[in-house]
């Protein structure tokens, strides 16, 4: 006898859940049960009820701003959960109507026919750390806007920094030099350069925690790994392990660039086929600091005395893979900049390539077990 089992789609939300479930088989009943508080006591309950009598539940419900507590907290009751990418669930594009009860029964029914795609769930150490990592971007953003913003207000009264760098010892004292003739103007600036100031020691504070949390991080290894590769660095390799994880999850290096959103999109008909710009789908702040990375192979192969020591200690096949990443990227970068009108379109070719020998990395060098 076949197990009866019952899908559970979530449409949850910062005070509420709501319910739709859907029974198992093509032509099982889908309704809509209700709705729930959004807390931990609320959720045991209602599982603890729609699973009386032994009856198999699999839920799922939309990555979101709530995080991964409802799924944890169902997986240490013994139930099956997922949670679902939102760009990836199927829409039909007459539907004009939405609401949270209609949400959670679409969930459900597509749960059962197998049509959700979910995300990677890290663990908690590992999102405790990523979340201190993505705090670190939130202050690196922030001051880049700040110094955006003082850039504009000295545009627009004629000062023009001449030297040749900005943000470098002279230039800061050029700026600590200026003056206004009125006081509003000159007490901007100062505020200005104030909020510079703090933003610029958050980022060096939070920097240091990483750098010091980094040894007893799962990741560590494969940290230490990813910079062997040109243009990655300590922080850009944390950046990178904290948001990709585990690669062993990508069975072939094409699928973590179409995670990166790095393959090219598509429209293809009949004897017809377009490739346009690259999807940029998936995660936005590994793509990003990919791409930057790439920008280095424009230079010729070769290895700094600084890269140098920081891999000598590194396994020889990684210090191999590396090195052979770095020749073929770097003439490759030459012959798409010669054949091309973009470099951006030559960057990204590089960041796409660059990804695979991620994945290779990822492969020799595995995440620590606890």
């Amino acid at each position: 006898m076949e197990e009866a089992i019952t899908y559970v789609g979530l449409d949850v939300h910062k005070t509420s859940i709501e319910v739709g479930l859907a029974d198992g088989g093509r032509a099982g009943e889908v309704r809509h049960y209700g709705r729930i508080e959004a807390t931990p006591a609320a959720a045991a309950k209602l599982f603890a009820k729609l699973s009386q009598g032994g009856r198999r539940l699999s839920a799922c419900y939309e990555a979101g701003p709530c995080g991964y507590g409802l799924y944890r907290q169902l997986r240490s009751l013994g139930h099956d959960c997922m949670v679902v990418a939102p760009s990836l669930i199927p829409k039909k594009p007459g539907e004009r109507v939405k609401t949270d009860r209609r949400d959670c029964l679409a969930l459900a029914r597509l749960h059962r026919a197998g049509e959700l795609t979910g995300v990677w769930v890290p663990e908690p150490a590992h999102e405790a750390m990523r979340d201190l990592v993505r705090t670190r971007m939130a202050a690196q953003r922030g001051l880049k806007r700040t110094r955006q913003e003082l850039q504009g207000f000295l545009l627009r009264h004629g000062r023009i920094y001449q030297g040749r760098s900005p943000w470098t010892r002279a230039h800061r004292l050029w700026l600590a030099g200026l003056r206004f003739e009125h006081p509003a103007q000159q007490i901007a600036l100062q505020d200005m350069l104030s909020a510079i100031e703090a933003q610029d020691l958050r980022r060096q504070g939070l920097e240091r925690q990483i750098v010091q949390l980094l040894p007893d991080w799962s990741m560590a290894p494969v940290v230490e790994a990813y910079q062997a590769l040109r243009g990655v660095s300590v922080l850009t390799a944390v950046v990178l392990a904290a948001e990709l994880g585990d690669l062993s999850r990508f069975s072939h290096p094409r699928q973590l660039m179409g995670y990166l959103g790095l393959t090219s999109s598509e429209n293809t008909s009949a004897t017809r086929r377009r490739q346009g710009a690259i999807t940029k789908a998936g995660n936005t702040h590994a793509r990003r600091l990919l791409v930057e990375s790439a920008w280095s192979y424009q230079l010729p192969a070769r290895l700094a005395p600084a890269k140098l020591a920081r891999i000598e200690h590194l396994p020889k096949p990684v210090r191999d893979l590396a090195w052979k990443a770095q020749v073929r990227l770097c003439a490759r970068f030459r012959r798409l900049k010669a054949s091309t009108r973009s470099p951006n379109i030559a960057v990204v070719a590089i960041a796409r390539e660059l990804a695979a020998f991620v994945w290779a990395i990822a492969r020799i060098v595995p995440p620590r077990t606890a």
